[in-house]
């Protein structure tokens, strides 16, 4: 009886542990989706902090369905344009938000 009431409380543990990890809370992302949607916001950033004109610490990217969004502070629009290009070039990305604003 003992060993039946402690697998049962483990399963019960492991099924709460685990169940929130089936979904991600903005708008029940599936979690392959938000896999997805991670590894472009990496690519984003990864080809950011490759280019010379874009400054990779002052932009930020968030991914949301295959759509990126970009915010922060671009020292020209000439950066601003260059985000924005950048991004669109990442294979899998499936539109690009540009919220960068020009601070000089």
């Amino acid at each position: 009886m003992k060993t039946s009431l402690a697998t049962t409380l483990l399963a019960a543990a492991l099924a709460v542990a685990v169940l929130p990890a089936c979904t991600v809370a903005r708008d029940q992302q599936t979690v392959g989706s938000y896999i997805d949607d991670t590894t472009l916001t990496t690519r984003v950033k990864a080809r950011f902090a490759e280019d010379p004109q874009v400054s990779a610490m002052a932009i930020s990217v968030e991914t949301m369905k295959g759509v990126v969004q970009l915010s922060g502070f671009a020292k020209s629009a000439e950066e601003r344009a260059a985000a924005e290009r950048i991004a669109k070039g990442v294979p899998g990305v499936a539109a690009v938000r540009n919220d960068i604003m020009v601070s000089g």
